[in-house]
């Protein structure tokens, strides 16, 4: 099947079977499984054995207080943790069936499927324009018809096109902090990814800018798979379809998004989302 097959360059074969990760064969729809996946820095034991999953076209939160391991846990999912030198995994994590951490996977092709947009804006000095063709440059896009159209429509799918349409050419570090987060949202839509992470992206905006992020998140999930994370808990209980509390790199609790705000199975999730630690 065209999903079991490796993300990775032409010259190489395809993964076996037993590389992908088993899946339930009724649940069609998803996209991200982790199986028993543990990340280590150094001797550290910073996420323990989390098995969860990330239907398509739905937003899933991971919440908990500072340092429980949910933002290790969303970066594993491009293997932005690769750039750590200590850090080291066991277990799988699957986008489509296939194992991201397959030895043959072209880890390029991955982060171009998942899009990632961090909790600082970090917009490049360059011009708007030239912030979201990069990516597609990158990808050998040069004709200016076929950049004017992407960069046009990366912008209209982050609100940002009507505020910015007239100075495309003017340096982008010159935006506010909203916008700007919201152009480095379209930098990321600009190479067309099926996964879009977030890792606390309103954490240092003002709550105007907070509320539009927020409405944009709900207007982009219909054609993306989505994974906040926020320390809000206000804000996954807006955003989010599914949440997942991590406690102590541990993922204590995983459901529905009401449900687990209004009825959590474990003691831990209720002491938290009522306050009581975090």
């Amino acid at each position: 099947m065209e999903n079991q097959t490796l993300i990775m360059n032409r010259q190489t074969s395809a993964v076996k079977f037993k590389d992908h990760i088993p899946s339930d064969p009724n649940n069609i729809d998803t996209v991200v499984s982790a199986s028993d996946f543990s990340v280590y820095y150094g001797k550290f034991h910073a996420v323990k054995n989390v098995n969860m999953s990330f239907e398509r076209g739905k937003v899933t939160a991971i919440i908990g207080p500072s340092g429980c391991g949910k933002s290790t846990f969303l970066r594993c999912i491009n293997r932005m943790n690769d750039l750590v030198d200590s850090c080291r995994t066991t277990g799988l994590i699957a986008l489509d069936g296939v194992n991201i951490y397959h030895p043959r996977l072209d880890v390029v092709e991955l982060r171009r499927r998942v899009g990632m947009v961090f909790q600082r804006p970090n917009p490049f000095p360059k011009s708007i324009f030239d912030n979201v063709a990069y990516g597609p440059r990158l990808k050998g896009v040069h004709g200016r018809k076929e950049l004017d159209e992407i960069v046009e429509n990366s912008l209209r799918r982050a609100a940002l096109w009507d505020e910015v349409k007239d100075r495309l050419h003017s340096n982008a570090l010159g935006l506010s902090g909203g916008q700007q987060q919201r152009l480095c949202i379209a930098r990321a839509l600009a190479i067309k990814p099926e996964v879009l992470l977030m890792d606390e992206p309103c954490s240092a905006l003002d709550p105007k800018s907070t509320s539009r992020i927020e409405d944009l998140i709900a207007e982009l999930s219909s054609e993306y798979t989505i994974a906040i994370v926020t320390h809000n808990m206000q804000q996954a209980a807006r955003v989010s379809d599914f949440t997942a509390f991590f406690y102590e790199g541990n993922l204590i609790e995983f459901g529905e998004t009401k449900l687990l705000f209004t009825n959590p199975k474990c003691e831990a999730t209720n002491d938290y989302i009522t306050g009581r630690f975090g």
